[in-house]
C-alpha cells in the first residue's frame, strides 16, 4: 500500500477545507428578496402577490380573474425566471427607495385610491417595508409600474391558458387586447406568457390570424427576455 508524505497529506488536507468551507459559505447565504402586494376591491385581480428574488425565481399568485376566466376559484400561482435587466433594474431601485424603509404614502391631501400597495425587502441585513396607495418616490414610482405590468401581462396568459382550453374562439380578442396593452408599453416580462402563446401560434385549429398574434408577441417576449 503507498503511503502519503505529510506534506501531500497537509496540501490535501488544507485543499479539502477550502472547498467545504466555499461550499458552506455560498449555501449559507440567501436570496435577497422584494416582494410587492396589491390589494384593490373592485378591480380584476382584487388581490395579488408578486415576489422577486435577487437569482432571478419570480412567483406571482393571484385571487383568479374575477370573471369566471378560470377552471376554478382557487388562486392562480406562476413561477418563472425574470429578465436579467428587470433584475438588476429592480434591486437598484429597491436601494434608492432605502429598500423602503419609512413612511413613503403621499398624504399631504387626499388622492383617489388605486388600491392598498406594499413593498417589502428581505435579505440576511435588514427586513422591511411599506405600505402606500400613492407615492412621489420616484423609484417607488418605477417599481410600482413594473410590477403592475407583470401582473397584467400574467393574467393576460391565464385567461390565455382558459380560453385556449375551453372557448379557443375568445383568444382572438383577448390577443387584440394583449397586442394594445403591449403597444401602450402596459406589459412587461412578455416571455412569462410564452408557453400559452407558443401552444396559440402551433395550434392549426386555431384562425390564423390569431396565431399571427401569438407569433407578434412572442417576437415581442423574445426581445424582452434579454
Amino acid at each position: 500500500m503507498s503511503k502519503r508524505l505529510p506534506g501531500q497529506l497537509a496540501m490535501w488536507f488544507l485543499s479539502f477545507t477550502v472547498v467545504v468551507c466555499c461550499g458552506v459559505s455560498a449555501s449559507a447565504q440567501k436570496a435577497a428578496t422584494i416582494t410587492f402586494t396589491l390589494d384593490f376591491p373592485g378591480s380584476v385581480p382584487e388581490h395579488y402577490r408578486l415576489s422577486v428574488d435577487s437569482t432571478g425565481h419570480a412567483s406571482y399568485t393571484s385571487g383568479g380573474t374575477g370573471s369566471g376566466g378560470s377552471d376554478s376559484d382557487q388562486p392562480f400561482h406562476y413561477d418563472f425566471t425574470i429578465s436579467g435587466s428587470n433584475r438588476e433594474r429592480m434591486f437598484d431601485l429597491a436601494a434608492r427607495a432605502r429598500y423602503f424603509a419609512g413612511d413613503i404614502n403621499y398624504a399631504k391631501h387626499a388622492v383617489a385610491s388605486t388600491g392598498t400597495k406594499t413593498l417589502s425587502y428581505k435579505d440576511e441585513q435588514r427586513s422591511t417595508h411599506a405600505t402606500y396607495n400613492y407615492t412621489t418616490n420616484q423609484p417607488v414610482q418605477q417599481l410600482t409600474t413594473i410590477f403592475q405590468n407583470i401582473s397584467a401581462t400574467l393574467e393576460f396568459a391565464q385567461r390565455l391558458q382558459f380560453e385556449y382550453k375551453y372557448q379557443k374562439l375568445a383568444l382572438e380578442e383577448e390577443l387584440k387586447r394583449m397586442e394594445e396593452a403591449a403597444k401602450q408599453n402596459g406589459l412587461d416580462e412578455v416571455q412569462a406568457a410564452a408557453p400559452i402563446l407558443k401552444q396559440i401560434m402551433a395550434d392549426s385549429s386555431v384562425m390564423n390570424v390569431t396565431r399571427a398574434r401569438a407569433e407578434r408577441l412572442l417576437a415581442k417576449a423574445g426581445n424582452n427576455s434579454r
